[in-house]
């Protein structure tokens, strides 16, 4: 068995490839089913994209049906989890976009944000850095 792909609901596909991109992934592929009425977009990391292929190995599959849906929290999940390099610098560019840290990486290891939509993204540091501030005195902001 192997992991495949993790899917969310969107409701601006724009918006959250815009999001994904800034974490660092890149659209791999689409599909478009005009019988359907949806589109669904799979991104990845650079690591996880294979080089013969284009496609990733593990994806984010962005679902968007075009007949509008309000999403609540019944349709959710728990939140995606990523591997960054440095944790203070993904916080300060996603920070910079924009985007709400709504749990800053105080600890230096771990850190949460939100997509448009408000699917949790959590961001694991590999390894772990020595707290730094302003992120080491922030306090959590909204839900996460």
């Amino acid at each position: 068995m192997k992991f495949l792909h993790t899917m969310i609901r969107v409701t601006d596909p724009d918006a959250s490839i815009k999001f994904f991109e800034l974490l660092g992934l890149k659209e791999t592929h689409r599909i478009t089913s005009e019988k359907g009425r949806f589109t669904l977009i799979y991104l990845a990391t650079e690591a996880d994209i294979d080089p013969a292929t284009g496609r990733g190995t593990a994806e984010v599959e962005l679902t968007h049906n075009w007949d509008p849906e309000d999403y609540t929290g019944g349709r959710n999940f728990g939140h995606l989890a990523f591997q960054v390099d440095d944790i203070y610098a993904t916080c300060q560019r996603l920070q910079d976009a924009g985007v709400t840290i709504n749990r800053p990486p105080r600890d230096g290891h771990m850190a949460f944000v939100r997509t448009p939509d408000k699917i949790s993204i959590e961001l694991l540091q590999n390894g772990s850095l020595p707290p730094q501030e302003p992120w080491a005195s922030m306090p959590n902001t909204g839900e996460w």
